[in-house]
């Protein structure tokens, strides 16, 4: 247990965070370039007007060393950018606006004053704190959006509240908890504009309403428990990582078929080999995987949390953007696999090692390096976990060679965006695994919307 407590400078800064999510009941009135004109204004007060008046007082220590509050300012711009995107579905930016403001806001107060366990994946955060973010963020999103959409109350229902209010809340309260130094008023509106076009889209009754719904799900934990057991027993996985496969896998499974499982075992095959692949070279190094190579929870849901995510969308969609976000499920995939192929084989068999962004040469190992084998064997094994969904008959060959590409593109982009955030201490590695994954992801998505 942790005692919590709130300075009062924080506690005014999030009170006016939470009160200016009351201007998103304004869009129910306003045209677009309308409310853009307002979210500019806000940037300028905010910038020009608010630290002449006292504003000063809400600043953090950054912020006075910096210069000018970096948050104060990025909420009014995320707005700005959300009203720019959803210019003719402005409910679609009250939604998120509601997250933001009263969900963010709340979590922070609630969080800070009330202390108590924390996060597993975050000991800087609590469980009061997430939990009041997803109570106030889905309150205010399902009051916002069926205000803005001027419907009465009673046709709010199930469709605004757990279709999309509750899962689009539940989902940035972990994108907000998440272990990095990026401003929350940046990467909760960023995957909110991400997240809910697809939640608009999601139907669960796709899923749970299928005739094979129970064959699916008994097969997915059937079919999981073994290969989570077997995979423990050959210390490929320890004992979190194996009930994290579990839940990963049968998610998979019960959305998309054992079909798209195949292609996240393919992918749990190929990087187990890779790993145990030269492992006294790379332990001699001092750049082997922990534990002799077994992957645990973190790992599991780093590679797997968007694919298993991609999955459930692409179950709940649609068949036209079904077919879209499968393809980009399998290059969610083949770029987990291409990236632990690449940088396990760069490791152990690496002969020349270079910075991406410099080509300056770096030990192996080194955050964002890569190497012309490691490279190839990150091509590799991203096509061969792609291959394995066409073969299997979960999409087409075409499709195969789009998620192919888009897997080593991601895994590719990972050493990019690496070398960065290792620098300014944005996220940690299993962040930036989870985010590799989400980029290959969308690469596909958008390169297969091109060619179909």
């Amino acid at each position: 247990m942790v005692s919590g407590s709130i300075s009062a400078g924080e506690l005014a800064r999030k009170l006016v965070h939470v009160g200016v999510a009351g201007f998103a009941f304004l869009l129910r009135e306003l045209s677009w370039p309308q409310a853009a004109a307002c979210a500019a204004f806000a940037f300028l007060f905010n910038w020009q007007v608010l630290p002449r008046i006292g504003g000063r007082t809400m600043w953090r220590g950054d912020d006075h060393r910096r210069g000018y509050p970096k948050g104060i300012l990025l909420y009014p711009l995320s707005v700005l950018g959300l009203i720019l995107v959803f210019r003719e579905e402005l409910w679609a930016v009250a939604a998120i606006w509601a997250v933001l403001g009263f969900g963010d806001g709340f979590a922070s107060i609630v969080g800070q004053a009330w202390g108590g366990p924390r996060l597993p994946w975050n000991p800087n955060k609590g469980w009061a704190g997430f939990v009041a973010f997803v109570v106030f963020g889905s309150l205010g999103a399902t009051f916002l959006i069926g205000w803005t959409l001027h419907l009465p109350p009673e046709l709010w229902g199930t469709r605004i509240v757990t279709g999309i209010a509750i899962p689009l809340a539940l989902l940035l309260a972990l994108v907000e908890s998440l272990p990095t130094t990026l401003d929350d008023n940046l990467t909760v509106p960023l995957c909110g504009a991400l997240l809910l076009p697809l939640l608009a889209e999601a139907e669960a009754a796709r899923i749970t309403g299928a005739p094979d719904f129970f064959a699916r799900l008994s097969q997915g934990l059937g079919v999981n428990v073994l290969v989570a057991f077997a995979a423990w027993r050959a210390r490929s996985i320890d004992v979190a990582g194996a009930l994290s496969a579990i839940a990963i896998g049968t998610l998979i499974t019960v959305s998309l078929s054992l079909r798209a499982f195949a292609v996240m075992m393919a992918f749990f095959v190929v990087g187990s080999a890779v790993t145990k692949m030269g492992y006294r070279i790379k332990a001699a190094r001092g750049i082997a995987q922990e534990k002799g190579g077994a992957r645990g929870w973190r790992n599991a849901w780093a590679n797997g949390g968007v694919p298993a995510l991609l999955a459930v969308a692409a179950g709940a969609a649609p068949p036209g953007l079904r077919e879209t976000l499968t393809v980009a499920y399998a290059a969610s995939v083949a770029t987990a696999a291409a990236d632990t192929c690449s940088s396990e084989t760069g490791k152990a068999y690496g002969r020349r090692t270079f910075l991406i962004t410099t080509l300056r040469p770096v030990p192996p190992g080194t955050e964002g390096a890569v190497s012309l084998e490691g490279t190839l064997g990150g091509l590799a094994g991203g096509a061969l976990v792609a291959l394995v969904g066409a073969a299997c008959g979960l999409y087409g060959w075409p499709a195969a060679a789009v998620a192919a590409v888009a897997g080593l593109l991601g895994s590719l982009a990972e050493s990019v965006l690496g070398t960065v955030a290792e620098e300014r201490g944005w996220m940690d590695n299993d962040l930036l695994n989870a985010t590799n994954t989400a980029i290959g992801g969308l690469l596909a998505a958008w390169a297969w919307s091109l060619l179909r």
